[in-house]
Order: structure tokens, then C-alpha cells, then sequence
């Protein structure tokens, strides 16, 4: 019969469902107390990283180094660097050197979303302003961004479908950035003006990001300090954030302070702004920097975190860049008491200017996203061909195998199936008064059959509520089957749409909470079939399932797991 329970706007559904999950993984978490327990703590966290990330190379390649050109500047040079990060794969970088001899403390400087990359003038300034001050500053392009983007001019912008190229092969782009900028901390020990026992890493927004991340993970950055990019897990999952900050299954072990407090007893400033989106705000973060305060205390070292709140929109404006240099002078020259430094005078320079590939110089074999995608599948595929079964036995082992994998280590696992399931009752015209099924708790979805009398089977269409119209009801009735059985799958979030990306915001929260959006899809999928299989048996015994669009391969992964399809 139809279910009575009261309607759910479809777009509240899921988020409630998806908080719901945050705060069943991490609502009773718990700081540690004393600091061999966050040690113990603290080592778990960073294999569990790593493991988010896809690892890293067991050997680094070899850097390959060239200058490309050089600008001299007032009280610095400014030199273009290309170095190899991994196999092939070059980072385009900005040296600024600062004049006089002797070794100086160095600044790895990550720019954010800035349409200019390395080359933006918001990015520049900070650059140009610590090499005034005296440290030898290294500005890179992230992957996909600046002058590493698919086509050869500026203004890329490396998150939406083109990061999530990487999540198929196990690579997230956040976790390449940590490698890429640790490859940068190993350039910089090979530059003989560089002291590589003082060094730090600043950025802004998605270069906050990429600070807090590669200076939790690489404690060769004595000074770490992320502008407008803290807040706290929880908030990302009301936000549309950039592929670039995601990291797979991270809410199943860790909140943001978690990877903040690896930075302990290392040196941290966490900068905010009072008009930033929700994700970034001062409310979010001081809930990460109270966590990460007791972290601090168990070391004896308070002072050494500090939590600086500026009025301003989401940037990296000339207060908040004097509050980072008297804070990296303080901790990576020890002088000082960590109070702002006033900015030197600067002129940040033409963009085109300062590329290491101005215009269409670049290479026409340069490695991008997509290229270098394609490469390690290509890689990944040969090695599963290498390894194909040779007879029915060996098959059978890995097909298990496979679904096991699939199940817990790609799709998050699936729940229990619900105790109950509802009976269907034919649909009215095209109206959804069949049924509304429950697949999980939290989840509610519509389905609707119709009936050829004379029929036998089934065929069962699972699509978004784009397909079932006037025409294909007419198509039904001219075939053999019996029933035809529509359903919805959960339903989506309004403005879920970035980019090309349809499910952007929806995928996103669903990877960071460890049930990737495929993984509810086809579970959605497989409660349905249990249900259509109670309804009718020897129906369903000859069942056909359609996915249209996006959820097709929801069809495909209900089959791999349910023989009876």
C-alpha cells in the first residue's frame, strides 16, 4: 500500500542524510589527553592519509631542474624554473631571490584559485614581499592550474570534471598537490642560498589547503600557515568546494583539526576573514583551533599555534600577509615576537611577464591532468590484463574477489536491508502514488509500475525522472513484458550542478563520508529489486534493468552484486 508517512522536500533529504552520517562517524570523537596519545594517535592519521591519497612514489624522480629565464628586480632576482616532479610530469615555478650571499630561510608559496595561478597579482605580492624581507621565496602552478592547465593559456581552473579525472585511478588531486609541493621542498635543498632547516609554506583558499595539508604531512615546514581555507569538515558538507580539497573517506577518521594538530609542535598561524563563505568562516575554524590549542598544551607548546581574524572577504590582503611575515620571521628567523611586519613597497609584474612558457611556448607534449590520467590507467589496465584469469575456476576466485573489493574499498560497503519492504500498487495516469521505499535510514524514494496484462518479466527502469513519459508507456504496452517498474533513486540537491559536473556537491560530501554517490545508487538499485522481487517472483526471475545517464552504471554495479539481473 502507499506509504503514509509525511513527504520530505527531496533536497532537505539528502542533506540531512549526509549530516546525519557526519555526525554518526565523528560525533563522539575524542581528543587525546596526554601527547603519547596523540603520537599514537598522530601515526594513524597519517597512514590513514596516505591511504586517502593513493600513496606516493616509493622512489623520487629525479628533479631535472632548468632555469628558463631570469628578471632582476629591486633587492631580488626573480628566476623561471621548470622541475620534475614525478616521471615526466614538470611544475612551473617562480623563484625570488633575494640579493646578498649567505643562506636564508625559504617560503614555499601555494596560490589558491586566483585565475593567474602563480602569476596572479594576489599571489605575487606575498612572494615579492618575503623576498624583500629576506627569505628566499619558491611560487609553483598546482596541477591543472597557471601554466599547467589542458590548454596553454592562463585562467584554468583545475577542480570539476577535470580533478575528478584522477579519482577513477586512486590519485585525488589533493593528495598530488602534497606530493608535488613536497618535490618543491626537495628543489629547494638543492638551491645553495637556501637554509632547508628553516623552512615554511603559505597560501590562500585552495593554497590554504594545500598549506595545511603539506605542512601536516612534511615536517621539514617548521612554520605552516593557511589563509581562508579552515573551518571545519562538517561545514564543506553545505558548500561547494573545489575537487582539489577533497580527500576520499577523510570524515570516516578525522575532523580538520585532526590534520592541523599534525603541524604540532611545529609552528602554525590559522588566518580567517569575518565575510568568507560558511566553510572558511571564523565560527568554523575556531571550533578546528580550540582542538588544536589542547594539542599544543600537551606539548608545552601554546605558543607556538596562533589563530589570526581580519575583516575581509575571502583573500590574502596586505594585513594578513604582515601577520604572516612577522610570524615566519619570528619562527624561521627567530627574530622578533611574531607581531605584524609592515610590507615592503612592491609592484606585483604583468603575468605574461614572469610565465616560464609565455604565449603558446610551451611544449606540445607537456604533461597535464587528463594526459597524465590516461597514462597511469593505460599502466594500471596493463597490469590487471597481465594478470586475467586463464580457466572457469580462477575466474570464479576473482570475480569474488573483485566484489569484495568493489564493495568495501570503492563503494564504502552497503548497509542491512531494510526489514520491512512496501507493496507496490499500480500507478495512477503518471503520477508516483505507487510506492515510496525506504532503502536506507533517511532515504526515501518514488516508484511506480504499470501492467501489460498478457505479459510475462519485467523490465525495470531506474533514472532520475527524466525518462517515463507518454510515449514510452505506449512503447511498454506494445511488448511482452508484464511490468514495467520505474523508480527514482535519492533524490539530488537543488543547484547540485558545478560546472559539467551533475552531481558535483552531492558526490563530493559523499566521497569525504566514505559512500561514494555510486555506492547509493546501485544500493538504492538493489533494495528496489528485493522489493520488485517480493511483489512478483517469477517475474522478476526474468527481469531486464535499464539505468539511464548517470545512473547507469548504477544498473551495472545492481547486476554485479545481484545474480538474479
Amino acid at each position: 500500500m502507499p506509504d503514509s508517512a509525511p513527504k520530505i522536500d527531496p533536497g532537505k533529504q539528502f542533506q540531512a542524510y549526509i549530516l546525519k552520517r557526519h555526525h554518526d562517524l565523528r560525533g563522539n570523537e575524542k581528543l587525546p589527553t596526554t601527547a603519547d596519545e596523540w603520537l599514537t594517535m598522530r601515526q594513524e592519521l597519517r597512514d590513514m592519509l596516505l591511504e586517502s591519497w593513493g600513496g606516493f612514489p616509493r622512489e623520487a624522480c629525479d628533479l631535472v631542474p632548468h632555469k628558463l629565464g631570469e628578471l632582476k628586480r629591486d633587492g631580488y632576482r626573480l628566476e623561471k624554473i621548470v622541475f620534475q616532479t614525478r616521471p615526466g610530469v614538470f611544475m612551473t615555478a617562480n623563484a625570488y631571490v633575494p640579493d646578498g650571499g649567505g643562506k636564508r630561510p625559504a617560503v614555499l608559496c601555494v596560490h589558491g584559485h586566483w585565475k593567474g595561478a602563480k602569476q596572479d597579482p594576489v599571489p605575487q605580492s606575498r612572494c615579492i614581499g618575503l623576498a624583500k624581507l629576506g627569505f628566499f621565496v619558491l611560487g609553483v602552478d598546482a596541477f591543472g592550474a597557471g601554466e599547467r592547465g589542458i590548454g596553454k593559456a592562463l585562467g584554468e581552473y583545475h577542480g570539476e570534471m577535470v580533478g575528478s579525472t584522477l579519482l577513477p585511478i586512486g590519485l585525488p588531486l589533493s593528495g598530488l598537490q602534497v606530493y608535488e609541493n613536497m618535490r618543491a621542498v626537495d628543489y629547494l635543498l638543492t638551491r645553495p642560498e637556501v637554509d632547508g632547516s628553516k623552512l615554511g609554506i603559505t597560501g590562500a583558499s585552495g593554497g590554504g589547503n594545500q598549506s595545511m595539508y603539506a605542512g601536516a604531512f612534511d615536517e621539514r615546514f617548521s612554520c605552516v600557515v593557511p589563509v581562508c581555507s579552515v573551518g571545519t569538515y562538517k561545514s564543506y558538507l553545505a558548500a561547494a568546494c573545489c575537487v582539489c580539497e577533497l580527500v576520499p573517506d577523510a570524515m570516516t577518521y578525522t575532523e580538520e583539526w585532526g590534520i592541523l594538530s599534525l603541524v604540532a609542535p611545529r609552528a602554525l598561524m590559522v588566518i580567517n576573514a569575518t565575510k568568507d563563505a560558511f566553510q572558511f568562516s571564523v565560527g568554523e575554524a575556531q571550533q578546528s583551533v580550540a582542538k588544536v590549542q589542547h594539542v599544543y598544551r600537551l606539548f608545552a607548546q601554546a605558543g607556538k599555534v596562533a589563530h589570526a581574524i581580519f575583516e575581509s572577504g575571502h583573500d590574502y590582503g596586505k594585513e594578513m600577509r604582515e601577520a604572516m611575515y612577522g610570524w615566519m620571521t619570528l619562527h624561521l628567523k627567530g627574530e622578533g615576537k611574531g607581531n605584524p611586519i609592515p610590507e615592503p613597497v612592491l609592484t606585483p609584474e604583468d603575468p605574461e611577464i614572469i610565465r616560464c612558457y609565455p604565449g603558446e611556448s610551451r611544449p606540445d607534449n607537456f604533461v597535464t591532468i587528463p594526459r597524465f590520467a590516461a597514462a597511469e590507467a593505460d599502466r594500471l589496465i596493463a597490469l590487471h590484463n597481465r594478470e586475467a584469469p586463464q580457466h572457469k575456476e580462477e575466474w570464479d576466485n576473482a570475480a569474488m574477489r573483485m566484489r569484495h573489493v568493489l564493495e568495501h574499498k570503492v563503494l564504502g560497503g552497503f548497509p542491512r536491508l531494510p526489514v520491512s519492504l512496501p507493496k507496490f500498487e499500480k500507478g495512477i495516469g503518471f503520477s508516483l502514488d505507487g510506492a515510496r521505499i525506504e532503502t536506507e535510514p533517511g532515504i526515501r524514494m518514488d516508484v511506480a509500475y504499470f501492467e501489460n496484462q498478457t505479459g510475462k518479466g519485467a523490465v525495470i527502469l531506474f533514472d532520475q525522472g527524466n525518462v517515463l513519459d507518454v510515449q514510452l508507456l505506449e512503447a511498454f504496452g506494445k511488448t511482452s513484458w508484464k511490468y514495467l517498474f520505474w523508480f527514482t533513486g535519492r533524490p539530488g540537491i537543488p543547484g547540485d550542478k558545478i560546472g559539467r559536473g551533475e552531481d558535483h556537491n552531492a558526490a563530493e560530501w559523499s566521497i569525504w563520508t566514505g559512500r561514494p554517490l555510486l555506492g547509493q545508487w546501485i544500493w538504492d538499485a538493489r533494495v528496489t529489486l528485493e522489493a520488485i522481487a517480493k511483489h512478483d517472483r517469477a517475474a522478476f526471475a526474468e527481469a531486464t534493468l535499464i539505468g539511464f545517464g548517470r545512473v547507469a552504471l548504477a544498473a551495472l554495479g545492481a547486476a554485479i552484486f545481484d545474480q538474479r539481473v
